[in-house]
Formats: C-alpha cells, structure tokens, sequence
C-alpha cells in the first residue's frame, strides 16, 4: 500500500511518555516525546501519577511538535491516536485530546493499536534505513508485550506465539530491581553487561512449546539465586554487578532469538523485523545481525531506537496506513486498555 502525501498528527499516550508527531507521507517531521521521570522513585510506573502528567504534558507536548514541523494545525489532514492497549487512565487523556481537537478542527479521527503501531514503525523513512516487504515476521518485544506476528499487509496481522505470563521488558526491569538498580533498570542492565562475562552465571530456561514465551521461571531461577549467594556472601550483587547483568541479558535475549529463529523455519519467511522498546538492548540487536552474518539470505530490520521505544512517530505512520485504507473513527471511539489484537 503506497502512502500519499498526507499530513498525520499522532499522538501517543499509552503509559509513561507523552508524544506528539507530525508525519507527512512517511517522513516524519517531528517526533516530540515528554518521559515522565517522576516514577523513578516509585520503582515502576504509578498509573494515577502517570495519568495526571499526561493532563499536564500534552498539550505543550503537541504545540512543539506542530511548531518543530512548520505546519499549522489546519493544514493536518488527520489526527492519529494510541486507543490501547495500555493504562487506562494514560489512554484516556490522549483519546480525549485528539477527540476534542478532531471535534474543534473538524478533522478525521483515527484511533490505533499500540502493539500494531511498533510493527509499522519500520515504515518511517529515515536515510541508512529501508523498510521490510510484506510478509515479514516481526518480534515485538516491550514492557507489556512479547509477541511473533507474521506481518501479510499494514491491515492483516497474525500472531503466532506471545507470552504466556511476563513480558521481556518486564523480565528486565524487575531483574534489575532484585540486582538493587534504579528504574527503569533494563537499559542499566544493558549498561552493566557491556563489562560483564555473559556465561558467569547460568539460570533455567523456560521450556514452552511451540512459539510462546515465557519469563515468570526465569525471574524466579533469578531470584532464588540471588537470595541463596547474598545468605553466603552479603556483598556478592556489588561484587559481581557486571556479569550478573551480562548473564541476565544473555538469558532473555537467548531466550527471544531462539523463539524467532524457530518461527522463521517453521514461516520460511526470510523478511525479519524486531520492535518494542527491548529491541534497544545492545546484546539483542548484537546476535540479530550475527545471526544475519551466517544466514545472508535473511533480510534484518531492527528500527531506530527513538521508534523502538513509545512514540508517536509510530503512531501517525500506522494511521496513515488506516487513513489510506478509508479507516476512520467517530466521536464515539473511545479509550480500551485490553484493546483486542
């Protein structure tokens, strides 16, 4: 499906990060996101917090992203929006945004799916990058969300293994919770094990079949671990940081590669893409193109990071996809925190 050269607003506010981008065609103009650093403290995302900063972000947050791009707010042809899945209060603030300014402009409304949003991130010109053909399999890896989904067009997803309990995200952050780090500890993590000895420290692996994943085993082999070295020695996280997070990630990211090679032999669908904030680690991307070294064959798209984590660039883009097809919604569309697939 080619994309005409259509203005798209879009706007992202499915957890933590309040985003507005302005994308004409497939070249984003700008792409302006608010982190909201105040759960920090908490150790996680707090949604009442997360909500109430939406209400105070969002609209600084999309008057920027207008005056980044040089465009007025008459000249968007349609205004894209995250419906879910997500915090349902965070949802709520962004669906009720673009609502009332689709309302006040008199502009089309469309609402999108966060998870469906990351596979078509890859879509987003940028130069160094091309975009995967259909069909493609794409791995979807975030906090909330593992996914493999072969990608037939922008309109026909089909998912064909997830998690069947925690996210790989989530594997992240709450191992590094137990290692004493700081939220959000998965890019520390990542950080740490760039000094670390990945094969130091080894922990169960899930065995799940078929294409499903699971982390919650994993977690618990950590933790029990973990608890079981510091009764011998109380200092042993701090002496033994950087291969811990090096052993961790090897864990997850083995654990997520090995599920994706799986899937590309059972598909023989040789087009590869990886999504979703954990699509950042420097380790999984690392074995990705080793992977693609020793299987030319394989073409391997792993998108930029500022659109591998929440952001509305992906958003505008897959409301172009929708917008093109003739997909649109009325005022009655409203916010789905379990928003189905």
């Amino acid at each position: 499906m080619e994309l005409n050269n259509r203005l798209i607003l879009g706007i992202e506010s499915s957890c933590d990060d309040t985003s507005a981008a302005v994308l004409r065609g497939t070249q984003i103009l700008a792409n302006i996101t608010h982190t909201q650093l105040i759960h920090e403290a908490y150790g996680g995302v707090v949604p009442e917090l997360a909500s109430r900063a939406h209400i105070e972000h969002i609209v600084p947050v999309v008057k920027r992203a207008i005056e980044t791009a040089q465009v007025s707010l008459k000249d968007i042809d349609a205004i894209a929006f995250t419906q879910g899945p997500g915090l349902m209060g965070s949802l709520v603030v962004g669906t009720s945004f673009a609502k009332g300014l689709a309302l006040a402009l008199n502009k089309p409304l469309i609402g999108v799916h966060h998870m469906k949003a990351h596979i078509l991130s890859h879509f987003i010109t940028h130069e160094g990058m091309t975009a995967p053909s259909f069909p493609y399999l794409c791995l979807t890896v975030s906090g909330g969300h593992t996914q493999l989904v072969v990608v037939h067009d922008a309109l026909h997803m089909e998912i064909i293994g997830k998690t069947i309990d925690d996210a790989a995200g989530e594997a992240f952050d709450k191992a590094a919770k137990m290692l004493g780090l700081p939220y959000p500890g998965g890019p520390l993590i990542d950080q740490y094990g760039h000094n670390g000895n990945p094969m130091a420290f080894t922990f169960a692996e899930p065995n799940i079949p078929e294409l499903n994943f699971s982390f919650s085993g994993l977690k618990t082999s950590i933790l029990y671990y973990l608890k079981k070295e510091v009764a011998k020695n109380s200092e042993f996280i701090a002496e033994n940081l950087n291969d811990l997070c090096a052993s961790i990630q090897h864990s997850i990211t083995d654990i997520l590669l090995k599920k994706l090679k799986k899937a590309q032999q059972q598909t023989g669908i040789k087009c590869i893409a990886v999504s979703g904030g954990v699509s950042v680690n420097s380790d999984l991307r690392a074995k990705l193109q080793a992977w693609q070294v020793t299987n030319p064959e394989l073409s391997m798209h792993i998108a930029l990071p500022s659109y591998c984590t929440d952001n509305a660039a992906m958003i505008a883009i897959t409301g172009a996809f929708l917008f093109e097809a003739g997909i649109t919604h009325d005022q009655q569309i409203s916010a789905n925190a379990k928003l189905p697939w």
